[in-house]
């Protein structure tokens, strides 16, 4: 992968990550007497259908390298190798990222429940 290719992907890691502290989630009001509990369902369900969309387009990501990779390897026509190589290295990166954010979260996991009560 090309110096210009990667500075391009971390452009985009860091205009996504902009886009993350904007999207902050703001302080929920407490619950009064009479009133729905503040950690309502939306949150948790938000969280883990953002963590499901990224593991589906990692795995989306895997399948379309090893349909190009089998594709190639059948001479298709207009599957290139440098194609294949290219959807490789992008699944293959997807993958590292999604293993580095599950061990963030596992770091986190373990953060909480180690604090002294």
């Amino acid at each position: 992968m090309s110096q210009m290719a990667i500075d391009q992907v971390l452009a985009q890691i860091r205009a996504m990550s902009g886009q993350v502290r904007l999207d902050a989630p703001r302080p929920m009001p407490l619950a009064g007497p009479g009133q729905p509990s503040a950690s309502g369902a939306s949150g948790p369900s938000e969280f883990a259908s953002i963590l499901k969309q990224g593991i589906d387009a990692v795995n989306q990501s895997e399948q379309r390298a090893n349909e190009l990779a089998g594709a190639f390897s059948r001479g298709v026509p207009g599957v290139s190798l440098p194609q294949v190589v290219l959807q490789m290295e992008k699944a293959s990166m997807s993958f590292r990222a999604l293993t580095q954010v599950r061990n963030r979260l596992i770091s986190a996991y373990q953060d909480i429940m180690n604090m002294q009560m």
